[in-house]
């Protein structure tokens, strides 16, 4: 899969200021905003915000990848932001994150380029090695090389 299609430099924070899940999907999505991958921040919120209420979406190891299939999204994206504090998220291990992948799905792509893209996400961050790298990554193109799978 060719992550550079689903994101830049230009999607990704080193240094999430966000103290709560709230403001977090907000920082990111204001990233996809400035991008163009997004036309309606408030919009795309609320659908974020919807599908958080449906399952929980932090992963463990301080991992979350909340993401939201909406009409406000123009282009398929993701974006990344890491955070040097944790953030009060609900979590299979009941524990905060402090990295979080925020899909932005554009209604079209819901079954087919969301679901291989969830997979290749759900494939890297099986392994204890990615989350280790990415969480240490002092660049955004360090970060974009570890989800291209190289």
């Amino acid at each position: 899969m060719d992550i550079s299609k689903v994101v830049s430099e230009k999607l990704i924070t080193l240094d999430l200021k966000a103290d709560t899940k709230e403001a977090a999907i907000e920082e990111l999505t204001e990233l996809l905003v400035k991008d163009g991958a997004v036309n309606n921040k408030k919009a795309f919120i609320n659908d974020v915000i919807l599908r958080e209420s449906e399952g929980v979406t932090g992963l463990g190891q301080g991992v979350a990848i909340p993401h939201g299939k909406s009409k406000a999204v123009n282009s398929t994206s993701i974006a990344v932001g890491l955070s040097k504090h944790s953030i009060k998220w609900e979590s299979l291990d009941e524990k905060p994150v402090n990295l979080i992948i925020l899909f932005a799905v554009k209604d079209e792509d819901a079954n087919t380029l969301h679901l291989k893209l969830l997979q290749h996400i759900a494939i890297l961050l099986a392994d204890d090695e990615f989350i280790k790298n990415i969480k240490k990554v002092t660049s955004k193109k360090e970060v974009i090389k570890l989800l291209s799978g190289k």
